[in-house]
């Protein structure tokens, strides 16, 4: 592609919920362009970030290729809050331009080569333009007809050409990579993830994270009794998943003899659930410090033994923040599939010792009556045994 023809290359963000927001709006759009700039970062390019009407409009500095345009795409399609993300051209506000530009960029593409079916989809959003959509539309299809003796197809095409003319310029493109959806990371709040070395939890944070949530992570490790395997692998995940968000933070409390305090109380078919509610304590300890405003778990009803409605009731009652599970109506095969999407399922699939394995009862119960529960606490005087696991923690920085 020729910079004579194609004018400059940029990358044409569109926006998905958020148009939606009403007067709030500015303020979702103000922090996912911060959340763009902040994702650039790490690819080492010089941007201008614009919000223009209903898009963010990345333009990189004079003289910029188009494979730096290419990685800029690729790494903004990590930042939830987007819904599409285009590689594209910036030509001249004058019909001709426009037309040459199109031209070129069928003429560059693949589905070309093989006489592929074409619509041009023109969007006008500055009315001051001499030519209306639909006659843009025809001007720079007839064109491409004329010039590869493509056919036209507006009801299925194979080809896109897209024309969007703003205020300053036109952009045109073809194609595009989805974005995540969801919301910009950030504009809900705060939650702490308990974040185990299994599928369910990384997930979990990711769906938490597109709907707006910045997320921290906790992890409860078997130490003295397991080795460092697991830490190893939640870090593993965490970075993993910090391309959306950016500034995650991993904890890690060494749980190994409370584990062992909480089996020695005799209460066999009851320890999962014991230590279930003495996790979720710890980490309503944690939340507080680091001013957290709810927790987040990879729990789906009905998946174990300890995911069952009364046993679920049961663990909520042990804390009084909220604990969120956006996996509760989901089955293993959706949520494997989500965690191979998103990166995670190869990671989370390499063995280590799991501290859950130190209570592992032959048969466990399904339907715990809080109050024995709370007798275990009473008898570990959980309260005071939940703070000094928290003050245990250490932080893992990526």
């Amino acid at each position: 592609m020729t910079m004579s023809a194609l004018g400059e290359p940029c990358v044409l963000l569109k926006l998905g919920e958020i148009v939606l927001k009403g007067k709030n709006r500015e303020l979702f759009e103000r922090r996912l362009i911060a959340n763009i700039r902040d994702a650039l970062q790490s690819v080492d390019i010089k941007v201008d970030v614009r919000k223009r009407h209903g898009v963010i409009a990345i333009f990189l500095p004079q003289g910029a290729t188009a494979e730096q345009a290419e990685a800029v795409a690729q790494r903004v399609a990590d930042v939830p809050g987007l819904v599409w993300i285009h590689r594209a051209w910036r030509v001249a506000k004058d019909p001709e331009a426009v037309l040459k530009a199109g031209l070129e960029l069928v003429g560059e593409s693949e589905e070309a080569k093989r006489g592929a079916r074409f619509a041009v989809r023109s969007r006008r959003r500055d009315k001051r333009f001499p030519l209306r959509s639909n006659e843009l539309d025809r001007l720079v299809g007839g064109a491409i007809n004329d010039e590869y003796g493509l056919p036209v197809d507006l009801k299925n095409p194979e080809l896109t050409v897209y024309i969007e003319v703003d205020r300053d310029e036109v952009f045109v493109f073809t194609g595009g990579l989805p974005g995540q959806g969801g919301l910009p990371v950030g504009s809900s709040g705060r939650a702490l993830v308990l974040m185990s070395g299994g599928i369910d939890s990384p997930v979990a944070a990711y769906r938490m994270m597109r709907r707006g949530l910045h997320v921290d992570f906790l992890h409860f490790s078997g130490i003295p009794f397991t080795t460092s395997e697991s830490i190893y692998k939640a870090y593993a995940l965490v970075r993993k998943l910090d391309r959306f968000q950016g500034k995650s933070r991993l904890w890690v409390v060494p749980f190994g003899k409370a584990q062992q305090s909480i089996r020695a109380s005799g209460q066999d078919r009851l320890a999962v659930i014991a230590q279930r509610r003495l996790m979720l304590k710890t980490a309503e300890e944690v939340a507080h410090r680091i001013r957290a405003a709810a927790l987040i778990t990879g729990d789906a009803l009905g998946q174990v033994s300890s995911q069952t409605l009364t046993n679920i009731t049961a663990q909520d009652n042990a804390v009084e923040l909220p604990i969120l599970r956006p996996l509760v109506g989901w089955d293993k095969t959706e949520i494997m599939a989500e965690a191979r999407r998103i990166g995670t399922l190869e990671i989370s699939e390499l063995p280590d010792e799991d501290c859950c394995s130190l209570l592992a009862p032959k048969r466990a119960e399904t339907r715990a009556k809080i109050e024995d529960l709370k007798q275990i606490e009473k008898r570990l005087d959980a309260e005071e045994l939940c703070v000094q696991l928290a003050d245990s923690i250490q932080e893992y920085t990526l």
